[in-house]
């Protein structure tokens, strides 16, 4: 059949203005939280050439050029935190306009799967029934492993924390947008974005493997497959395992945007490694902090809970052990913080349900150090230096929190001081490197580690195995101990 001419007009103007219609990020939607006090990037596609602006609220209008491919992006100005709906306008031929938009602090929270787990899975209902906080949002990101970054961003947009929603948040994101917000007062926005049984590597960018000299292998054959996969589609699937594959595929989108900071609770999946996987840290940081282009921006991340069988071995070093002191050892990369939870496992079930201490501790933490709350000590007692006096090894730590003490820890409610307990899990060497049971007692601000069958100690390991049950050396602020080693054998 032969159409009329103005029909024939008619769809040659509707073809005409979908090409023209200006698109944003879909990482954009109502009820997203935007950064505070930075200039926000936000960015999509319209014609080559053509103008497009974007206002927040009653704010002054920030205008691009789209380039040739038709792309644009720009940042609008710097905002205060405000907890009060507004509307970001996109203007361009066509004007796309989300509501309920918050300024405050954006958290990635990132990981495998204790940082997926849902708070609905965390036997805590009445934490569920109370969470009516309009001010908390989320954003979940849908699994996707690509070979090549991509900017299309697999989620379905923002959602508000409320007692029907909260179910469905990353538990461990949830208690730490809590706290945060009963302390700071602003909105938060959570990138819910992690995926259970991942190792570390799929989420390190290659500008990551390209900053540890000790990763060269696995960076050059990322290269090769980066050169193998130059024809293949944009949406090319990758093997969840191979590396850059989760960034590229679940991150990438994101890294425009602006954010606080960044949440990590992963490592079980690399859970035989040691030193190696504190390089893969520094690259992953690193990597992030790179891309992102926002400075150093804070990292915060969990070091393994207790798991798996008791191990009565004093010389330890089994499972997760030398895999916590690779977690202890990336606290040297420059604004980071590590939440200990060696109290916090449940035996045989490797996805701990009390994700409150978790979220609280991970909170102590950005209090501290990103928000200047002096008065919040944020970790337990962590290993500072050895001093070997006579037959005695004498322990200093950082992070007192107003003194030591032997703690005891039951569920969800604070550590208790045990005035009647003995410390537990300190062990002891001399030369001949054969590891015995210790005596340690208290004294002052440091432990004093000791056993007649060593009379000569030079190296004392701590909590040094898969599940050191009874460990119990707390600070008076409630915080658990790190493991910890003096030794390198």
């Amino acid at each position: 059949m032969k159409l009329p001419v103005f029909t024939l007009c008619a769809l040659a103007s509707t073809s005409l203005l979908t090409f023209a219609d200006v698109t944003v990020s879909t990482l954009f939607s109502d009820h997203m939280v935007i950064q505070r006090d930075i200039a926000a990037p936000v960015w999509g596609q319209a014609s080559p050439g053509e103008e497009v602006s974007v206002r927040l609220g009653g704010g002054i209008a920030t205008k691009a050029t789209t380039d040739a491919k038709g792309n644009w992006s720009l940042k609008i100005p710097a905002q205060k935190a405000n907890a009060s709906g507004q509307e970001l306008e996109i203007r361009g031929k066509n004007t796309v306009a989300f509501k309920d938009v918050l300024v405050g602090d954006v958290w990635v929270c990132s990981g495998q799967s204790n940082m997926e787990w849902t708070l609905g899975g965390c036997n805590a209902p009445d934490d569920i029934k109370a969470a009516d906080f309009p001010w908390l949002r989320r954003i979940k990101f849908n699994h996707v492993s690509l070979l090549k970054p991509s900017m299309q961003v697999p989620s379905g947009g923002w959602e508000a924390c409320t007692p029907q929603t909260a179910g469905n948040f990353t538990a461990v994101g949830f208690y730490f947008a809590k706290r945060i917000q009963k302390e700071i007062g602003v909105p938060i926005g959570l990138l819910d974005d992690n995926w259970g049984g991942c190792r570390i590597e799929p989420w390190i960018p290659t500008a990551g493997f390209e900053m540890e000299p000790s990763l060269a292998p696995m960076l050059a054959d990322l290269k090769k497959r980066d050169e193998a996969s130059a024809s293949l589609p944009d949406n090319a699937p990758g093997d969840g395992g191979q590396p850059s594959t989760m960034y590229n595929g679940m991150l990438h989108c994101v890294v425009p945007f602006g954010i606080k900071g960044a949440l990590w609770y992963q490592g079980e999946s690399n859970g035989g490694e040691g030193d190696e996987y504190a390089a893969k840290m520094r690259a992953l940081v690193g990597g992030w902090r790179k891309i992102w282009n926002q400075g150093d921006f804070p990292f915060y991340y969990v070091q393994l809970a207790n798991f798996e069988k008791i191990t009565e071995d004093p010389a330890g070093g089994d499972g997760w052990a030398r895999h916590r002191m690779a977690q202890l050892q990336s606290l040297s990369i420059p604004n980071t913080g590590m939440a200990v939870i060696i109290d916090v496992g449940e035996g045989p079930d490797i996805h701990p349900k009390n994700k409150f201490d978790v979220g609280e501790r991970l909170a102590a933490w950005a209090l501290h150090d990103t928000f200047g709350k002096k008065d919040v000590v944020p970790s337990g007692p962590l290993f500072k230096e050895m001093k070997i006096d006579g037959n005695k090894a004498e322990i200093s730590f950082n992070h007192l929190g107003g003194g030591l003490m032997v703690g005891k820890k039951e569920g969800r409610e604070p550590t208790k001081a045990d005035a009647s307990g003995k410390l537990q899990r300190f062990a002891i060497a001399g030369e001949d490197k054969k590891w015995v049971w210790a005596d340690a007692v208290i004294t002052g601000d440091t432990v004093v580690v000791s056993s007649p069958e060593v009379p000569k100690p030079v190296a004392v390991r701590y909590a040094f195995s898969m599940h050191p049950a009874g460990c119990n050396l707390y600070n008076k602020a409630g915080l658990p101990a790190s493991p910890f080693r003096t030794d390198n054998w």
